[in-house]
């Protein structure tokens, strides 16, 4: 029966992570859409919540940091700063559906960053299943009856820069010779720097709409369940992909992917039209398609390791 409460983690783990996903996009989209939160401001609290609870993981030695100069961390933290704002943007200003398949064409815009600026060749089996996720999205976008132009360049900026980072990630990382975690402690205040500096030149501080405006109990309340639940996302992210693999956690992102934007139409009422439901599928049936060959490429490389003398 040793093998119990290993799987129970697992679940647990799981678990945690398919509410914090799906708890965190709703709620950032009801403080937008209801209570008109401004959104630097909100992801500067999800900063200094993430660092303070990477402080005290740390503190409990969960993990141990690495010693860093801030110019090598640098062009991250800014990169950091500028996907967790442009994908917050295209979430207060697209329906959720819409914001959450434009989330799929990052898959697409890495594979292209990395052909071109890194020189990395991808099967053409691979290259395929592009098309339907690039189709879909396309599809969804351009039949949305909620559809505006603002949104769509708040989306385009936040799938460029959140692809950035995703490369850079592992460029630093295997670089550094550092996990994500311990990135992760150096990027977190170094981006809520460059925030604190640049908020008040777009968002009020003070008065209505403000950081230290007259919001109700209920408001703060939620913007600090906001910041923790993000930060209980990122740790188990990598708490996941560290007691399973990457494949795993993406296969399991398909799962949040549909309940999400499900969720999106039963509670914030997003219409839905035939034409974008053909866009979700055809933009499911790529990302799984390309999750099956990315496993059989591991698969293949693992069978190799294995009948080397």
């Amino acid at each position: 029966m040793g093998w119990v409460p290993e799987r129970g983690r697992l679940a647990a783990g799981l678990l945690v992570n398919l509410a914090a996903s799906i708890c965190i996009v709703f709620l950032n989209k009801w403080l937008y859409v209801r209570m008109g939160f401004p959104n630097l401001t909100l992801t500067l609290v999800h900063f200094a919540i993430t660092w303070l609870g990477l402080y005290v993981c740390q503190a409990l030695s969960i993990f141990a940091p690495k010693s860093l100069r801030p110019r090598q961390v640098l062009l991250l933290a800014l990169s950091f700063c500028g996907f967790v704002v442009f994908t917050n943007l295209s979430l207060q200003n697209n329906t959720i559906g819409t914001y959450q398949l434009a989330k799929a064409m990052t898959t697409p815009v890495i594979v292209l960053i990395q052909s071109l600026a890194y020189g990395k060749t991808f099967p053409t089996r691979i290259k395929l299943t592009l098309i339907p996720i690039t189709l879909g999205v396309f599809l969804n976008s351009y039949y949305d009856v909620k559809f505006n132009f603002l949104g769509l360049i708040f989306a385009s900026l936040g799938v460029l820069v959140t692809s950035l980072y995703q490369v850079w990630v592992g460029a630093k990382q295997h670089e550094l010779q550092v996990n994500s975690m311990q990135l992760l402690y150096y990027q977190a205040p170094m981006s809520c720097g460059m925030l604190l500096c640049v908020v008040p030149f777009f968002e009020p501080v003070f008065g209505e709409g403000g950081i230290f405006g007259p919001w109700t109990i209920s408001a703060v309340f939620m913007v600090l369940l906001s910041g923790i639940i993000a930060f209980m996302v990122n740790l188990s992210i990598y708490w996941i992909i560290g007691n399973t693999s990457p494949v795993t956690y993406n296969m399991f992102g398909h799962f949040k992917f549909c309940i999400t934007l499900m969720g999106g139409y039963l509670l914030f009422k997003d219409p839905l039209s035939i034409n974008q439901g053909l866009g979700i599928a055809c933009t499911l049936f790529g990302i799984l398609a390309y999750t099956h060959f990315k496993l059989s490429e591991q698969e293949v490389s693992k069978s190799k390791l294995v009948q080397r003398p």
